[in-house]
This record gives structure tokens, C-alpha cells and sequence, in this order.
């Protein structure tokens, strides 16, 4: 079995050395490397390796662009420090990964499933499609960046529009036509999203959907009580025309959040 390192960081590669030696003694590690630039490089001048164990974040960027840059072959396994949630549709595919530190049960299960891979496709990883490897790597790209939301809204204001920060409102709410958000000084406008929408917009380390109707900042939360039917109503700041309930099932959530 011939593998490729990709890990900047000297101690971490040659601590991996050492554990892929100690799991698959007959493995051959044909090269490592510390960066996108020299990854690529090597990839194109060199006979595809059997498995390439790749970290995702390297010096010059994450190593996804690798695979922008050149076709990759082999069997691919991503070492990440990222949590596990991210990651969970590798594990039914031919990528997969493994979080630092790597143990050595889960890299032995890793080149097992690798294993398994090349029993499944006749030995050859040229028989998988490589769009399933692709599409995979996106899919992970994206869960794995920040993701932007949404910093402003432009909502109209007598004969005016008038561009509103999100961090300066203080909750939205629908009445059942038309839905609203309060800034923090009182003012009210009506805002062109229904609810679900508002919900891709919206950082959810600072706004919180409690019921089908209301989205609250932590900054708007005043006093939080006990209401009958094991909800919560709060009291917010500034005042709101509407109870502002937290639905049952959201409850236990909304109590983590406002605890972080």
C-alpha cells in the first residue's frame, strides 16, 4: 500500500508516520507533503498513490483546492480538528476522515474501509466516479467554511428606503399578514421575508426562532417566566404588541442557547 502525506505540520506528519507504521507495517510512505503547491506538484509528476491522507487546513489554504487543481485518483482519507457533525456523510462514502488526534483504531478502520473500496471496484480506484468523490468534497467545503449572514436590510420608511444593521434589530414577529422586526430604539418596519426565510438570513449564535411567528435577539431578552403548558413567555426589550411564547418543543433548545 503506497500513501501520501499532506500535513504541514512537521510533528503531526511524523507522528502519523509513526501510527500508520504501527497499523499497516507494510505500508510505503512515497512522500510528504506540507502544502497545496507542493501537493500538486507532486500529484502531477508522480503515479497516484494508493491512499492520501490530507489534512484540511494547510499553510496556503485548505487542501480542497487540490482537487481544483489537479484530478485525484486515489483513495483520499481528510485528517481535521473539525468537529464530527460536519463530517458525517464521509463515512458512506469513498472519502473519509479522521479527527485529531489520530488514534490508531480509527486510522486501522480507515485503511480497512479502503479495503473494502478496492475489493468493491476490482482493485482499480479508476472504476469509481469521480464525480461521487467531487461532490462529496464540495458538500464537506461548505459545511466547513463560515457561512456568511445576512448584515443589513433595506426596508421602506414613509417615501423612503432606509438600509437597516441587523444588529441593531431587536427581534422579528408576523401577525399573521404582514411580518415586522423592532429595532432596539423602538422603531418598527415591515420586512419582505416570511419567517423561513429570515431563518437562512439570520446568525443563530444571536437570534432565535421561538415560535413559528418570532425570531428574538439574546439582547432583546428582558425577563424569561414560566407559562402554563411547559412554555415560556418572555418579557422583551423594546415592547411588543404580541406574547412572545416560546413553543414546547422549543423550550430545551432555547434554554441551551440563552446558557452558551
Amino acid at each position: 500500500m503506497k500513501v501520501l502525506i499532506i500535513e504541514d505540520e512537521e510533528l503531526a506528519a511524523k507522528k502519523l508516520q509513526k501510527t500508520l507504521a504501527t497499523v499497516e507495517p507494510a505500508a510505503e510512505v512515497v512522500g510528504v507533503m506540507d502544502s497545496i503547491r507542493s501537493s500538486v506538484n507532486w500529484l502531477e509528476t508522480n503515479d497516484s498513490p494508493d491512499v492520501i491522507l490530507m489534512d484540511i487546513e494547510l499553510a496556503d489554504g485548505q487542501s480542497f483546492e487540490i482537487f481544483d487543481r489537479t484530478a485525484i485518483k486515489s483513495t483520499v482519507i481528510f485528517t481535521t480538528s473539525y468537529d464530527e457533525y460536519a463530517l458525517k456523510a464521509f463515512k458512506v462514502s469513498s472519502v473519509d476522515y479522521l479527527l485529531k488526534p489520530i488514534q490508531k483504531e480509527d486510522l486501522r478502520g480507515a485503511l480497512e474501509k479502503y479495503r473494502g473500496m478496492k475489493s468493491l471496484y476490482g482493485g482499480t480506484v479508476e472504476n469509481r466516479d469521480p464525480l461521487n468523490v467531487e461532490g462529496l468534497v464540495k458538500q464537506l467545503q461548505e459545511k466547513l467554511q463560515p457561512k456568511e449572514y445576512r448584515k443589513r436590510f433595506l426596508v421602506k420608511h414613509a417615501q423612503k428606503l432606509v438600509s437597516v444593521e441587523v444588529n441593531d434589530i431587536a427581534y422579528f414577529y408576523s401577525d399573521g399578514r404582514l411580518n415586522f422586526f423592532k429595532t432596539a430604539d423602538n422603531k418598527k418596519f415591515v420586512v419582505d421575508y416570511i419567517m423561513d426565510e429570515l431563518e437562512d438570513m439570520l446568525d443563530p449564535e444571536k437570534y432565535f426562532r421561538i415560535s413559528r411567528s418570532f425570531y428574538v435577539s439574546v439582547n432583546s431578552i428582558d425577563q424569561i417566566h414560566d407559562y402554563f403548558g411547559n412554555r415560556l413567555i418572555l418579557h422583551l426589550n423594546p415592547p411588543v404588541d404580541k406574547e412572545a411564547i416560546v413553543s414546547r418543543e422549543k423550550v430545551t433548545e432555547f434554554k441551551k442557547w440563552m446558557g452558551k
